[in-house]
């Protein structure tokens, strides 16, 4: 049986029956033996007891792993967590898929990412948001029927809403009092819908015992500048108010082209730059804190 690596340690682990990971073509052997050695002689001078988790071969996997990692984070008291992946198959990147798609599938996944984080007596305790009104309404007649899970929403579609114009909900109206945790759903697709966000985490979640976890809200929109500060200042200001109290607790970003590779992370290990050889991944690079997208993509990636 072959083996995946997936670390900097060469890691037995079966190799699944099904693709999900970018082929590099024209990745010579000695490149190959390269990294592997570069890996290995990065892991001898390593911690020895550094947590690290394999990259998952399938989504259920993704979502245990997901699942173990917010618990390492709850326990650790964090109040605010990120998770993010790609749902158009795991070697994909953000727009691969058609975006209604990609929140759809990420909703699929939302609700089995609840069922295996909560439990039946917390479900009531649990409300779910979702971007808009309409969502809640389908989410209910579909992957969410017969949950005991709350289901919310952020905004209100408006006329104007063709030109990025929503209603925003005051987050004070949506919050009752034994809400002990918050899920937000894919807070992407309109530009107030993380500012709401934001709202819901300071009316409701600081200086009380509550959590906020943000599914797949793709940040690195707003980290990378993807909006012009000077058109939407408040989105930009979140980089420095809103962000830094975050813990990014479970992250799959996929790099495509000659010197593609995987920025991976689970709580609470480092993040680790991963690259794809022969049958399995070989850490190339890891750090403490999230380098940038730009950071992977043109220095780590390029060098390793």
């Amino acid at each position: 049986m072959p083996l995946l690596t997936v670390s900097c340690f060469p890691i037995p682990f079966p190799y699944p029956s099904i693709p999900r990971v970018i082929t590099y073509g024209g990745f010579a052997s000695r490149n190959v033996a390269a990294l592997e050695f570069r890996a290995a002689a990065a892991g001898k001078s390593r911690n020895p007891m550094e947590f690290e988790t394999p990259f998952p071969s399938d989504y259920d996997e993704l979502l245990k792993q997901a699942k173990e990692a917010t618990e390492l984070a709850l326990q650790s008291n964090k109040q605010l967590m990120e998770i993010e992946f790609p749902t158009s198959g795991l070697d994909s990147v953000p727009g691969d898929g058609e975006g209604g798609i990609e929140m759809t599938g990420s909703l699929q996944l939302i609700r089995e990412y609840c069922d295996l984080l909560i439990s039946p007596q917390k479900t009531t305790k649990t409300r779910v948001f979702l971007p808009e009104a309409n969502e809640v309404a389908f989410a209910r007649k579909t992957v969410f029927g017969g949950s005991s899970l709350k289901l919310d929403y952020l905004t209100i579609p408006s006329f104007f809403q063709d030109f990025g114009i929503v209603s925003k909900v005051k987050m004070a109206d949506r919050v009752k009092p034994d809400d002990e945790l918050f899920l937000v759903g894919y807070p992407y697709f309109n530009v107030n819908e993380m500012l709401v966000v934001e709202e819901l985490y300071k009316e409701a979640v600081v200086e009380t015992s509550r959590k906020l976890i943000i599914f797949n809200g793709e940040l690195d929109r707003i980290r990378s500048g993807y909006y012009p500060a000077f058109f939407y200042p408040k989105l930009a200001a979140l980089t420095q108010s809103f962000f830094p109290k975050m813990e990014t607790v479970y992250y799959i970003h996929n790099f495509k082209g000659r010197n593609g590779g995987v920025l991976f992370r689970c709580y609470p290990g480092p993040w680790r730059v991963l690259r794809k050889v022969r049958n399995g991944y070989i850490c190339v690079h890891q750090q403490e804190v999230m380098p940038s997208l730009k950071e992977v993509a043109l220095e780590i990636l390029p060098s390793a």
